[in-house]
């Protein structure tokens, strides 16, 4: 498919717009998705046929001396990033604590446990056998 006779045009005035900050179609961003999406072209006609102009625009955006805006969002992605990793790391820290809480928990009632059936079965005076949820409790006298 041959690119249209008006494309490069297009193009350049689309770039204008977007570099005077007044863009008509697109979200003004200094992209060249933003360009593309100005300038009513697909992508691919800046990445593959006409990379002169999106070379230019890549310049002109760099001589303005701010940051691209594709960088302003990445800078921003990577510190909500380091936030939400720093947040994990530390719900895992207290997690490997609760695990090592429950751990000692459990093998204490583990221990106590072995103990009273030990002395259950030694006939120890001082325990007595608890009735179960299912038998009703033995009369009082």
């Amino acid at each position: 498919m041959s690119p249209a006779p008006d494309e490069r045009d297009r193009i350049n005035a689309a770039m204008n717009r977007i570099l005077a900050g007044t863009p008509e179609s697109s979200n003004g961003a200094l992209t060249i998705v933003a360009l593309a999406s100005e300038a009513q072209v697909p992508r691919n006609a800046l990445t593959q046929r006409h990379l002169d102009l999106k070379n230019d625009f890549n310049e002109k955006v760099r001589a303005r001396g701010g940051t691209p805006d594709r960088e302003l969002r990445l800078r921003r992605q990577v510190v909500k990033l380091k936030e939400l990793r720093a947040a994990d790391a530390k719900e895992l820290k207290q997690l490997r604590a609760d695990v090592e809480a429950l751990v000692g928990a459990l093998h204490q009632s583990e221990m106590e446990n072995r103990q009273l059936r030990k002395q259950l079965v030694e006939h120890d005076p001082k325990i007595r056998a608890l009735p179960n949820q299912s038998q009703p409790a033995p009369a009082l006298r």
